[in-house]
């Protein structure tokens, strides 16, 4: 979708152009299903202060992302339009300010930092701050499934979740997009793993670091007898109540579900030992990085579920919505 980049200007900082003018990018002028999302011209977007402009080579869909463009979560994130989709980015620094930890050309991921989202476009703008290089061992599509899932997974173990090295813990939805990250995380932090999926995601959930594996179909993880320092509910379908006999003495529970009861679960168990949290990922750069280092080092393995051109966003929309098998659905730059 990058064919749109005739108006360029200098940039001082490195004597290469730098887009102006407008770019191709996927919209919605209202909420509804996945046929909202159509082609569209729009301006590139400006480079503020403190960020850099991204020529976008790939990004990735959340469920996040078909929410938002339904509607759902229209009262957490009133009105405006048209929209551009995505939070995950990965692509090729084209404009950066003279003091920027970056160069033009530099390749980089970013969780996009705008409420709006913005990644599914030629061009999208990240703070410098929620943007992070990336090796060349990592190819664009394994980069832009990181950003958003991969946070999540780990800003909810560690900081929601408060693991520890040797604890039990339970990853409810272990073989989708955040659930693969947060086994494969929660391994790498010392805990000992156990896995919630459909029963043909039994070896890859196990492969991924799991120690054992519950089949949803079969098992009711609230009527066993087991018992887990932290239950992280990346598939958002646990209740509180329902599961916290599981928990130990002082276990936590985590849900990335945004919805009213699970806010209200966190002030309710706020003086209880056993507390839920309903988390929402922070865009950091240094979550990034400590993602790829664990990348690097062979401890984060990225397995994209299917992948599909700008021009399919719709598609890849319906995707998600109707179920990624395993790992993350990528959209690359037509």
């Amino acid at each position: 979708m990058n064919e749109l980049k005739e108006n360029e200007v200098v940039n001082p900082k490195s004597n290469k152009s730098v887009p102006q003018g407008s770019m191709n990018a996927i919209v919605f002028h209202d909420y509804g299903d996945a046929s909202v999302l159509q082609r569209g011209v729009i301006d590139i977007p400006d480079r503020l202060p403190g960020q850099v402009l991204i020529d976008v080579r790939a990004s990735s869909v959340n469920p996040i992302d078909y929410r938002l463009r339904s509607g759902e979560m229209k009262g957490l994130l009133p009105g405006g339009f048209p929209r551009v989709p995505g939070y995950d980015v990965a692509g090729v620094i084209a404009d950066c300010a003279g003091d920027s930890p970056f160069a033009v050309g530099d390749r980089v991921m970013a969780f996009l930092d705008s409420a709006r989202g913005g990644a599914s476009a030629d061009f999208a703008v990240a703070a410098v701050d929620v943007t992070a290089s990336i090796p060349d061992s990592m190819s664009f599509n394994e980069a832009a499934a990181i950003p958003l899932a991969g946070t999540t997974a780990l800003q909810s173990l560690r900081d929601h979740g408060k693991l520890e090295a040797g604890q039990r813990v339970l990853i409810n939805g272990g073989s989708g997009g955040v659930g693969m990250f947060a086994i494969q995380v929660a391994k790498a932090m010392g805990a000992k793993v156990d896995a919630v999926a459909s029963g043909d995601n039994q070896e890859f959930c196990l492969k991924l670091g799991a120690e054992r594996f519950f089949n949803y179909d079969e098992t009711d993880i609230a009527q066993t007898s087991e018992t887990w320092d932290l239950i992280f509910d990346a598939a958002g379908k646990l209740d509180f109540w329902d599961v916290r006999e599981r928990l130990s003495e002082s276990g936590r529970f985590v849900s990335t579900e945004p919805d009213v009861k699970g806010m209200l679960m966190t002030i309710v168990t706020l003086p209880m030992s056993k507390k839920s949290r309903v988390m929402l990922a922070q865009p950091n750069a240094d979550d990034l990085r400590e993602l790829i280092r664990l990348h690097e080092k062979g401890q984060l393995q990225i397995t994209i579920d299917a992948i599909y051109p700008m021009s399919q966003l719709s598609r890849a929309h319906q995707h998600v919505e109707e179920g990624v098998e395993r790992g993350k659905v990528v959209v690359t730059s037509d």
